[in-house]
């Protein structure tokens, strides 16, 4: 790419890594189911979504979105409520769509999983054992029969892009799915709970809180083994641990 100066590493670990290359953004998966989703998932998303210039597994090229993350996990969001309400909308559109073809993970899965990572937690003395159990009492509340929806799967809030008040994109579409869509909602306002009513005005339709918080510990107490393992520093410093630390 003639005039490009600088590589950007954005991601990397054992899995994924993704580079941005001037205004293009390479993403490597050992997996390459995951990059074969992420576009089929993009072409059948009725949202904003990077333009795909070639993908040549392992390797997917994106062209950069407009504008900033709405946020990030862990610092304050510079985005406006009306910018979140646009998340919500988009979030909705996303959740009304024909369902993709191929299934998510099922609540019996998840249970599976969560008594896994609780286990390990403990035994590992990562979190207060008191802390890992009232969440995932909390967390197994998420986990009842549900009607399924396109979701994101992936929904964090560094993958919605807003320019002003608009959505401009969203990204990372490797986890897309059948699956909750009240999962989509927690992942997205994860940390932000300030912004949870302006979302759920975008979303625009009655959406259970209770459950929404529930899907917040469940996604905090999986994503703890993968920090720790993968070199993120002490879990006290973590995100989501502050929010484990406050459920009730």
């Amino acid at each position: 790419m003639p005039g490009v100066e600088e590589l950007e590493v954005v991601v990397a670990h054992s899995e994924r890594a993704t580079l941005r290359v001037g205004d293009v953004f390479l993403k490597v998966d050992t997996d390459e189911t995951r990059t074969d989703v992420e576009v089929e998932a993009m072409a059948l998303a009725p949202v904003p979504t990077p333009e795909v210039l070639w993908h040549h597994p392992p390797v997917l090229a994106l062209a950069a979105l407009e504008g900033a993350a709405l946020g990030h996990l862990g610092d304050p969001s510079p985005a406006s409520p009306a910018a979140w309400a646009a998340a919500g909308a988009a979030v909705r559109a996303l959740h009304e769509a024909p369902l993709p073809p191929w299934a998510g993970r099922d609540a019996e899965v998840l249970a599976a999983e969560l008594d896994r990572e609780c286990d390990w937690l403990i035994a590992n003395a990562v979190l207060p054992t008191d802390v890992v159990l009232r969440n995932r009492r909390l967390a197994e509340t998420a986990l009842r029969p549900w009607t399924p929806v396109f979701v994101h799967g992936d929904l964090q809030v560094d993958h919605v892009f807003v320019d002003g008040d608009e959505v401009t994109g969203i990204l990372d579409w490797s986890e897309a799915a059948r699956g909750d869509a009240l999962h989509d909602l927690a992942t997205l306002t994860l940390g932000h709970p300030e912004h949870l009513d302006d979302v759920l005005a975008g979303y625009g339709t009655d959406v259970d809180r209770d459950l929404v918080r529930a899907w917040w510990s469940l996604r905090c107490l999986g994503n703890m083994r993968w920090l720790v393992e993968h070199g993120y520093g002490p879990p006290e410093h973590y995100p989501e641990v502050a929010v484990l630390l406050s459920q009730p």
